[in-house]
């Protein structure tokens, strides 16, 4: 094969492995998702192709000094994907969320780092094994599937007291946990943690809070 077609395939196949872990963390609802692991693995490859091809396409003559160290890129790569990574993270209240999708990151610049070095039976089996601990040992960690999202609350006078409302929403199975509270001289906003399920959570909340008094405006954020 030639050396140039055989760069562009490593590259081809480390952008494609990685997106086999976005798809799994999009369908899922994840801030990062196929689009940000496809990149991260084609950065990833591109950058271990250049740092192992880069002296041969300088056109160095025979005699000419020159040492070529891939490991130095590769090392590089693992130490600053750490910054994008940590962006995924989101800490609200006294829960963190994202490790899952930072940890996602972590891995598709290793399959990519595989693919680019032309280890194509690693990084296809480091897929395999990232895609079956995103899956498979989903169900051992987490039986609740609902999706944890942040609900905000202005309230009148006429609403009903914290409490009362928060039991209320805990009677209809939504787990509602207090963040914050904030009171002017006509209304009061408070932020809530709540769980949805998947397929109908929206539409129980909303039935749910039309039928109270004094709820002046609901704020619905997206999934964490």
């Amino acid at each position: 094969m030639n050396q140039d077609v055989e760069l562009v395939v490593r590259i081809l196949v480390g952008t494609a492995l990685g997106g086999i872990i976005g798809y799994e963390r999009d369908i899922h609802g994840r801030p990062a998702g196929l689009r940000t692991h496809a990149l991260v693995a084609l950065a990833s490859a591109t950058f271990m192709v250049v740092s192992t091809h880069l002296a041969y396409y300088q056109h160095y003559g025979p005699h000419d000094f020159t040492e070529v160290d891939g490991s130095r890129i590769a090392a590089s790569v693992v130490s600053g994907i750490g910054f994008l990574a940590g962006g995924a993270i989101l800490r609200t209240g006294f829960s963190i969320q994202g490790l899952t999708t930072a940890a996602g990151l972590w891995l598709v610049a290793a399959i990519g780092l595989c693919a680019g070095g032309g280890m194509y039976y690693e990084s296809i089996a480091a897929t395999v094994l990232g895609v079956a601990a995103l899956t498979l040992l989903r169900r051992f960690e987490d039986k609740d599937d609902r999706i944890r999202r942040r609900l905000v609350l202005t309230l009148t006078e006429a609403a009903l007291p914290t409490d009362s409302l928060v039991e209320k929403l805990a009677a209809i199975d939504l787990a509602p946990s207090i963040e914050g509270w904030n009171r002017d001289n006509a209304h009061r906003q408070l932020t809530l943690a709540v769980r949805l399920p998947r397929a109908s959570g929206e539409a129980t909340l909303v039935h749910a809070l039309e039928a109270e008094p004094g709820i002046a405006k609901m704020q619905l954020d997206p999934p964490s």
